[in-house]
């Protein structure tokens, strides 16, 4: 199984499984993987789950986070990743299921008129990758977005094409609230192949056509969908 190991001056704390679509990491009581330590921002950083990949991002923190000994903002992991935050360590445990050309198409976000010194063999597996997804379909993913309805943002409307789009006042933050104490990162909204989906983060309160959301909830076209003091309308577009 998939899975993190908590670590502190080379001693296991906890063993954290990988089984969410988005684990958020901070000092605030809220976060997924919670680390009481001065060194570490309220919401630091999330790890979340692409496709058959994980990827981890820092939330603006102000101390950084740092993998394999490089500062980071996004990183794909892999087995046997270490990233530091604060003073603690997270170890990554992960399936070896990327290859040679899946490291290749993921790192360099290959394109298929892109001019690479490739040996024939491994272009060739790389044409024949790309050229497979092109014909199923691949990047005919739903798109969707939000138009602002009421509410302190620096946008009335905000298209969705990242695969993890976060809500709240922190710098990187897709969809920027205002206000002296909104949080800094309010809520999450994921995208897949077949939608959308939205979950509050560090107890906010994420109201979706006015009830309250427990737990991730899959957006639907023309949702009304409320956090914080901020009400916008979900839609997909044709």
């Amino acid at each position: 199984m998939s899975k993190i190991l908590l670590r502190f001056q080379d001693k296991v704390l906890k063993e954290i499984p990988l089984d969410k679509e988005i684990l958020t990491i901070g000092r605030k009581p809220g976060n997924n993987i919670h680390i009481e330590n001065l060194a570490v921002s309220g919401f630091h950083a999330k790890v979340f789950k692409d496709g058959d990949r994980f990827i981890i991002e820092d939330l603006g923190s102000l101390n950084g986070t740092f993998v394999n000994g490089k500062k980071i903002s996004r990183h794909v992991l892999r087995n046997g990743d270490s990233a530091i935050i604060g003073k603690h360590t997270l170890g990554f445990v992960l399936p070896e299921t990327e290859d040679a050309v899946e490291q290749a198409i993921t790192e360099r976000n290959i394109k298929v008129d892109e001019t690479l010194v490739l040996d024939a063999q491994l272009q060739q597996k790389i044409l024949n990758k790309t050229y497979d997804v092109m014909a199923s379909g691949g990047g005919r993913d739903v798109l969707g977005g939000f138009t602002v309805i009421e509410g302190p943002t620096y946008k009335s409307e905000y298209e969705l094409k990242d695969r993890v789009t976060t809500i709240g006042k922190a710098p990187d933050s897709a969809i920027r609230m205002k206000g002296l104490f909104a949080p800094r990162v309010a809520a999450l909204v994921n995208r897949r192949k077949e939608g959308y989906f939205i979950n509050a983060v560090g107890g906010t309160t994420v109201k979706v056509n006015g009830e309250k959301i427990a737990e991730k909830y899959d957006l639907k076209d023309g949702d009304i969908v409320e956090v914080g003091k901020i009400r916008m309308q979900f839609y997909i577009k044709e």
